[in-house]
């Protein structure tokens, strides 16, 4: 399942409510970040929908939608695809450039520490 930014944009407004919104307060939700009009949200959640990524209670009314995925699976996918793509698998490397590239704080280094200790066999 590949999650477009602005399906995440949709899924972050989407996530903190896990019995649903109704369309005008997912509307709302969305609204200062992305300017979406009514008709633009429904596109895209019902094309979500249709990717498994939303779910639609129709029995209610207003009908509510909520994610049908959670954050933390599509975290993940996002993690895997780019060690794939990007870092031909290797976590090393990419906790390498990452490294490389941002200043970690000491909890932060002592938490990875911690991290890698207990990783030991």
């Amino acid at each position: 399942m590949r999650v477009s930014d602005k399906e995440w944009q949709v899924l972050e407004a989407l996530w903190p409510h896990p019995a649903g919104l109704p369309l005008g307060d997912v509307v709302e939700a969305l609204k200062a970040e992305t300017g979406w009009s009514r008709n633009t949200v429904l596109t895209y959640l019902t094309r979500m929908e249709a990717k498994g990524l939303v779910s639609i209670c129709k029995e209610d009314t207003p009908h509510r939608y909520a994610a049908a995925v959670s954050r933390e699976d599509c975290a993940a996918q996002e993690r895997q695809s780019l060690l794939s793509r990007v870092y031909r698998g290797s976590a090393a490397s990419l906790v390498t450039a990452f490294l490389k590239e941002e200043r970690l704080t000491a909890e932060e280094r002592e938490a990875l520490r911690k991290l890698l200790d207990d990783m030991e066999v």
